[in-house]
This record gives structure tokens, C-alpha cells and sequence, in this order.
């Protein structure tokens, strides 16, 4: 395999080979139309450009899919674009443009969705959101989620870096000079074979690292507040696709534990519930309510029991590291760490961070209405979890984060 080096932030450079990834340059004009700006991000099975569409005088984010693949987000897509009247479409990517691009590498997918400036763990890395802005968005995903359940789908990988900002339609008033003055040149680097030897027409000449344009997360108002929820690769709908535990890819910090204890199952809606939850934590708090940073799989899997309470016991028999963590009686082992309950957590992830940061905390009254709604969206059986009709329905959503959510939405002409 050639050697090219690491640039910290962009893509792994070896994946620009036949079946790979398609060598993209900012100046480019892909598909006679559409003028590469700047990179927006990069995952396993695509690039993500920030593009210019010359017909329609607006910026756009144009996804490129390695060679030869079926993007199985564009299907889901459509699926979704049905019911552009139903509470939630807003929040959800709409399929703009759909072609193939033809390269050393392959014939690759491409198309084009709205541009979003960052998704909310960039933002709100060591950051707050002021509370009303955090109600609101936290409402606004649930909606999201409630539009995409009734189209008979789960997405599957709910958590925030799949939860986008919106970008405001200012930014397609700017030329593309106006744009760079704004936000700066692209960060790219040249690539260079640690060989020595000439690169080949797989690889492009620079390597770019995505372009940040978000703000931090105490600085947003309510009218930044306008989340879009993306990435459906992982969407799937229980009706149609078998999609079992052992086939869940969400990270294990918002993995619905039944996708860990019944591998085998087939997951549904629940799923989405649970880590539904931990998102809706995370843009109230600083710290997540599990976290695998610097933790196992094992070890958080303590920590959700630690957290909520005792697993029930075909779970609880099924697990083969518990006697890691608890004893013959279910008590935590002699000397171990015991991660408090849910109640003590949130004061001390949420609450604590909060008044720290001189911003508003949630009253008794409040706290008491988010915790029992935490709770019923993170029960261990998944057929007892709120569904995302009752989440909408539940005191917090309607008592607190509705109004502020009505008050973040534009103006009707």
C-alpha cells in the first residue's frame, strides 16, 4: 500500500484508489454545474463538498460516494421527501439533485442536499447551549424523528453529529470571493508519496480539511436555532428490512441496550427512543449521560445499570463481564467506581455546568418533568419506551421546550 502521510482532520489518503473515493480539488465544476468551494466533511463511504450551484445561485453540500457503490441514504431520502406539509419535513435533508460522476477510480453516486454549517457536538464542544435554544432544538428533533417514524422508518444513528445547523439563506447572497472573505481559504495541503515517486491520477494533488462555519454554542439565539437531522445511511424500515442488534453501528454511548443483550433480535422504533434520549441530554448538558471516552463497551454497559438501575434478569444472566462489576447479590464490586443515579447525574453533568457558566438551569419543577420524561424514554424493555408520539406529548416537551420551540420558528409571510 502507498504511504502519503497523515494530514490531521481530512480523509485517509490511501482510500483514493480504484473503488475509492473520487478525487475532488476545490475549483472544480462537477457535472457542468456545480463549483467546489470548500471540503464540508468525509466519512467511510463518501466526501462532502461545500459547492456552488451556478443555476440556482445558492450553495449547496454535494455528497460523493465511493466507486461502484448504492448510496443507501438517496432512496431513504425520497421516502422522505412524501409529506412536505407534516410537522417535522422541515427538520429532515430534502434530495435536491441526484447523478454519477465518472473518474480514475470508478463511476461514483453523487447528489445534493441544502447546506448545514455544523453539526451540534462541533458547537457545543466544552460549550452550552443557552436553555431556551436548547429546548427549542431538542423539540425540533424530536420532531425530525417523529416524521421519519411515520414514514414506517428508524434512523438508526441518532446522536449529535448527525444533527446539523441550518444554514441561513444570507450566505447564498455572497459571491464566492464574499464567501472566502467571510470564512477564510480552504485549509488544503499538498500530497506528497512518502516514496517520492509521482502521484497517480487516483489521488488529488491537495488534501483539504473541512471547513468549519458554526459559531459557539453560547453565542446562538433562538432564530440560529434550526437543526436538521442527517445522515440516514443506517435508516432502515422494521416493516420491510431485518435489521438485528449485532448490526447496529451507533456508537455504544447512545446504543439501545437491546442491540447489545439480543444480538440476534431484530431492532424497531425503541431503538430510535433510547438514543433519541442521550442526544436530548447532551444539548442540555456538558457531559453525556454515558460516555465510552476513555471506557470500554464493557464499562459502559456498568455505567447504563449504575445509571438507571438493575437490568432485568435474562439481560442480567446473559451478561458474561457482569461479575466484573457486581457481586453474587448485584452490588457493585469492592473498590470499583459507582457512576451515580440518574438524578444525581444530571445535577452534576447538567445542573452543576450550568450555574458554573452563569447560564439559566432548569427549576425543581422542570428538572422533575426531564427526568421522568428521561426515564420513560430509557426503559430497558424496548416495547415499555414512550413512543415518539408520547415524548411529544409529555409534560417537559409541552410545558417547557414547546413554547420556546414556537418562538424559534421564522415568521410567517
Amino acid at each position: 500500500m502507498v504511504d502519503y502521510g497523515f494530514v490531521d482532520g481530512a480523509e485517509r489518503l490511501e482510500k483514493y484508489a480504484p473503488g475509492g473515493f473520487h478525487p475532488v480539488l476545490v475549483g472544480d465544476r462537477i457535472h457542468n454545474r456545480y463549483q467546489v468551494v470548500d471540503k464540508l466533511g468525509h466519512g467511510g463511504w463518501s466526501t462532502v463538498w461545500l459547492v456552488h450551484d451556478a443555476q440556482e445561485q445558492r450553495y449547496l453540500a454535494l455528497k460523493v460516494g465511493v466507486a461502484d457503490s448504492l448510496p443507501r441514504e438517496v432512496p431513504v431520502l425520497r421516502a422522505l421527501g412524501a409529506r412536505p406539509e407534516a410537522p417535522g419535513f422541515e427538520y429532515i435533508p430534502h434530495l435536491l439533485d441526484e447523478f454519477t460522476v465518472s473518474g480514475p477510480n470508478g463511476t461514483h453516486p453523487c447528489y445534493t442536499t441544502a447546506l448545514a454549517l455544523c453539526n451540534l457536538r462541533e458547537c457545543s464542544f466544552s460549550q452550552l447551549f443557552p436553555l431556551d435554544v436548547a429546548r427549542a432544538m431538542a423539540y425540533q428533533l424530536v420532531l425530525a424523528v417523529a416524521y421519519v417514524h411515520s414514514q414506517n422508518l428508524v434512523h438508526g444513528d441518532i446522536h449529535l453529529r448527525n444533527v446539523l445547523v441550518q444554514s441561513q439563506s444570507s450566505i447564498d447572497k455572497l459571491s464566492i470571493s464574499q464567501f472566502r472573505q467571510q470564512y477564510g481559504e480552504p485549509d488544503s495541503y499538498k500530497v506528497e508519496r512518502r516514496d517520492g515517486q509521482p502521484l497517480t491520477t487516483n489521488v488529488p494533488s491537495f488534501i483539504t480539511v473541512p471547513l468549519y462555519m458554526g459559531k459557539n454554542a453560547k453565542e446562538f439565539t433562538l432564530q440560529d436555532a434550526r437543526i436538521v437531522l442527517s445522515d440516514f445511511g443506517e435508516a432502515y424500515s422494521p416493516g420491510t428490512d431485518v435489521r438485528l442488534g449485532k448490526d447496529c453501528h451507533t456508537p455504544v454511548d447512545f446504543r439501545p441496550p437491546e442491540a447489545l443483550f439480543e444480538p440476534h433480535t431484530p431492532l424497531s422504533f425503541s431503538a430510535d427512543i433510547w438514543s433519541l434520549a442521550t442526544a436530548i441530554w447532551d444539548i442540555l448538558g456538558m457531559q453525556a449521560l454515558f460516555s465510552s471516552a476513555f471506557y470500554s463497551d464493557k464499562q459502559v454497559v456498568c455505567q447504563i445499570v449504575d445509571i438507571l438501575g438493575p437490568l432485568h434478569d435474562d439481560w442480567y444472566n446473559s451478561w458474561k463481564d457482569r461479575d466484573e462489576f457486581f457481586d453474587d447479590n448485584r452490588q457493585p464490586t469492592e473498590g470499583r467506581h459507582v457512576w451515580p443515579g440518574i438524578q444525581q447525574a444530571f445535577r452534576n453533568r447538567v445542573q452543576k455546568y450550568r450555574g458554573e457558566a452563569n447560564m439559566e438551569k432548569l427549576c425543581a419543577e422542570e428538572e422533575a418533568a426531564f427526568l421522568d420524561m428521561m426515564k420513560r424514554m430509557l426503559v430497558y424493555r424496548p416495547e415499555e419506551r414512550f413512543t415518539v408520539q408520547q415524548v411529544l406529548e409529555c409534560d417537559w416537551m409541552v410545558k417547557w421546550a414547546r413554547s420556546d420551540y414556537e418562538r424559534s420558528r421564522p415568521p410567517q409571510v
